[in-house]
């Protein structure tokens, strides 16, 4: 344990120091600026070179913070939960029974499928951040046409993903709740949780995912493609270089919110609780589990006599 976190804080001592640099930026009057759309024309290295507002932003988060955020965030989430694991460790609920089925099989697929379009782009989008350190080449190359496949799964599911759990997941008061008390985590003992079908953390991940993934979708886009034409850029006096630096620097905060919420997700779902995971496999939940996690959503139950 002790190696692990002297580890980690060594890592994290390497890419503190870059935050100690000057950020080198290339005079603006280094290179004539021509306006213009296309990327792969006679225009691109004017382009380029003309750093605006931001252009110098990006560089200044390129070369200074965003490998120092995700690997922060990453890090401080991992060891959150590993302490969480060895002080409270997980909750333990009866498994004896039938149960209480919540999932059918289509909802089990699509989930799964959005479930491996995440493993599939978080790892790739961190392969890329740290491009630098893995030597570059083929290997981030191949991270690179793995996240865009992932992508394009995410796309799939997102659909059938958003409409058949859009209704459960708006607020309620019981989210309310349930921030106060931290959803019960914080105690050994089995504690009766005010949430619906889905808790307020299971909602906030699936927000950030939904809505973020849109916006991760588009900066993505106009990363890869690069070079496209957006009449409305004229309108508001950038060239297309400012509208891919701000896609990278929309795509790389969201990267981090969704990774941190991603591993929260792979936490409470695979150690928090003992079999939690089951549910989605067979589709059915401990009752035990559902009446103290749940209990709105049991209550509910009970009062429908679905159980």
């Amino acid at each position: 344990m002790k190696k692990i976190l002297m580890l980690c804080l060594g890592f994290f001592g390497l890419y503190a120091r870059e935050i100690a640099g000057k950020v080198p930026l290339v005079s603006k009057d280094m290179a004539p600026h021509s306006g213009g759309d296309l990327l792969v024309s006679s225009q691109m290295i004017d382009n380029i070179l003309h750093y605006q507002t931001w252009g110098e932003l990006f560089v200044y988060l390129q070369v200074h913070w965003f490998r120092l955020l995700f690997f922060g965030i990453t890090v401080g989430v991992l060891v959150v939960f590993l302490l969480h694991y060895l002080i409270i460790g997980p909750k333990k609920f009866a498994h004896s029974g039938k149960g209480i089925f919540v999932y059918s099989i289509f909802k089990r697929v699509v989930h799964w499928a959005a479930a491996l379009a995440f493993v599939l782009v978080i790892p790739t989008g961190f392969m890329m951040i740290f491009g630098k350190e893995l030597g570059g080449g083929d290997l981030v190359l191949t991270a690179r046409y793995v996240h865009s496949i992932g992508t394009v799964l995410f796309i799939v599911s997102f659909i059938p993903m958003f409409l058949m759990w859009l209704i459960p997941m708006l607020p309620s008061f019981d989210d309310i709740k349930w921030f106060l008390m931290l959803g019960g985590y914080l105690t050994k003992k089995k504690v009766v949780v005010p949430a619906g079908q889905f808790n307020a953390g299971q909602k906030m991940w699936f927000w950030v995912a939904m809505l973020g993934g849109i916006v991760m979708i588009g900066s993505g886009a106009m990363m890869y493609f690069q070079d496209f034409h957006l009449s409305i850029l004229d309108r508001f006096g950038l060239d297309q270089i400012d509208l891919i630096r701000v896609a990278a620097i929309t795509h790389n905060f969201l990267g981090m919110a969704v990774a941190a919420l991603f591993i929260t997700h792979l936490y409470m779902s695979l150690f928090a609780i003992k079999g939690s995971l089951d549910s989605m496999i067979d589709g059915y939940k401990s009752e035990d589990e559902v009446r103290y996690m749940h209990s709105s959503f049991y209550k509910k139950l009970k009062k429908e006599d679905k159980i």
